[in-house]
């Protein structure tokens, strides 16, 4: 069986050569001078040759290290380049991402925070998809993806950039004409407008510091696999949703809707992730990015404590 070729001996031969000694040529690379020796010796036995001639004065090459000496000269070479030139390509980072996140969050909020670190990074390529849909990472190829959820146990990799508060909400007119409910109980008699991706399922969940947990199921007037969709009919006072912060939060500013006052029973807390796949290195680009994001969604006005 043929075996690869010993390079590392070969390129300290060249420097060897170089420099005429082995203690000159151990300090310009870095290594002890037994190591140069052992390489030159291990050489030298694999080739049943010499390569030098030794006395205790001085080192010269043999013929068949004169006649070694161009190539193993250009060994040293090539590596000392793809070093510097992998080096150099490392400092600015290149080469495409894929990207998977919720429609609404993606388009409101991920894609507005994205030209800043394009420009950047104006070689790394970024290909986003958005869906509501749960997406697999892995048999789907992406780099990663953003999910806002409590994360099940899982093999992929995940981690938290912020929490995300889910709120009761309603327009002003709608609490006018059907009061605003005090306890989850009350809702039994409210009109729901639902997000069906949400995996509470029909009941809507809340929990209090000292009263424990409640579930109540809540009519649906209208359902939705998009949870941006039912702002329309939330702002027209058709219903109660129970959405995240960052969809209501600039109508909540606004005065369009209202979070229901509920005497402190409150939706269980999600988390804003970035999940990735496992069991493989992540490029640079991917972990640029992901510090940007990590960076970039600390500090949105929605955001909750980590």
């Amino acid at each position: 069986m043929n075996r690869l070729p010993d390079l590392e001996a070969w390129a300290i031969f060249a420097k060897v050569a170089e420099t005429g000694s082995f203690a000159r040529a151990a300090a310009d690379l870095g290594l002890s001078q037994p190591t140069v020796s052992k390489a030159l010796g291990r050489l030298e036995h694999r080739l049943q040759t010499t390569l030098f001639h030794r006395t205790s004065r001085r080192m010269s090459l043999t013929a068949s290290g004169q006649a070694s000496l161009e190539r193993a000269a250009r060994i040293l070479s090539e590596g000392e380049a793809v070093e510097a030139e992998v080096t150099e390509q490392s400092k600015t980072l290149r080469g495409a991402i894929r990207i998977a996140a919720p429609m609404s969050f993606g388009i409101g909020h991920l894609a507005p925070a994205l030209p800043a670190f394009m420009a950047l990074h104006p070689e790394v390529t970024l290909d986003l998809h958005f869906s509501d849909e749960l997406i697999d990472v892995v048999a789907q190829g992406f780099d990663l993806a953003l999910r806002i959820s409590s994360l099940p146990d899982s093999s992929l990799l995940a981690r938290r950039l912020c929490g995300v508060r889910i709120l009761l909400v309603g327009a002003p007119a709608y609490f006018e004409r059907h009061g605003r409910p005090a306890h989850p109980r009350d809702l039994a008699g409210h009109r729901a407008l639902r997000y069906v991706h949400a995996r509470v399922g029909e009941a809507w969940r809340f929990s209090h510091r000292t009263r424990g947990e409640f579930s109540q199921v809540v009519p649906s007037a209208l359902r939705v696999n998009n949870a941006e969709a039912l702002a329309p009919a939330l702002r027209a006072g058709l219903g109660l949703a129970m959405q995240p912060e960052f969809l209501v939060w600039d109508d909540l500013r606004a005065g369009l809707v209202e979070e229901a006052p509920m005497d402190g029973w409150q939706a269980p807390p999600i988390a804003l992730h970035i999940v990735t796949p496992p069991g493989r290195a992540r490029p640079a680009r991917v972990q640029a990015l992901m510090e940007y994001l990590a960076a970039h969604f600390r500090a949105v006005p929605w955001a909750g404590a980590d």
